[in-house]
């Protein structure tokens, strides 16, 4: 079944690396086979990755994005967890999910279940400043 996506004017998305971007009125794209697309919404920018959850997504979305550098960004995808998973081990449920989808390479049902790390990481934050407050 072909996936349908309506661009408006302006909106961009990723398509198997390349970012496209509709210039002119709201366009609906028809896609009649399998392609990697994000779109904006789900695009995390670089500078955006500033917390320890937030780098694992921005690996994966490298790793989902960059065909061609995927072994590389599942590399640092592996670390960014561990690293995460060491300093909150709370988190060991999610991140073993995550590491199941992205070495059965279903990389973007990994972006999907990494927004479960990053609000684990706010929930912890939040805890760390009540507990600050007392």
């Amino acid at each position: 079944m072909p996936l349908r996506l309506k661009l408006p004017h302006g909106d961009r998305i990723v398509v198997n690396g390349a970012v496209l971007e509709n210039g002119g009125d709201a366009t609906v794209l028809v896609f009649h086979n399998r392609a990697d697309i994000m779109r904006r919404k789900e695009i995390m920018q670089e500078s955006d990755a500033l917390s320890p959850s937030r780098r694992v997504y921005y690996a994966l979305q490298c790793a989902y994005i960059f065909e061609h550098d995927r072994p590389s960004y599942i590399s640092l995808f592996e670390r960014c967890l561990n690293e995460y998973e060491t300093a909150a081990p709370s988190s060991q449920a999610i991140a073993s999910r995550l590491r199941t989808l992205a070495q059965g390479g279903k990389i973007y049902d990994a972006l999907k279940e990494c927004r479960a790390l990053i609000e684990h990481e706010g929930k912890i934050v939040k805890l760390a400043e009540l507990t600050s407050q007392r």
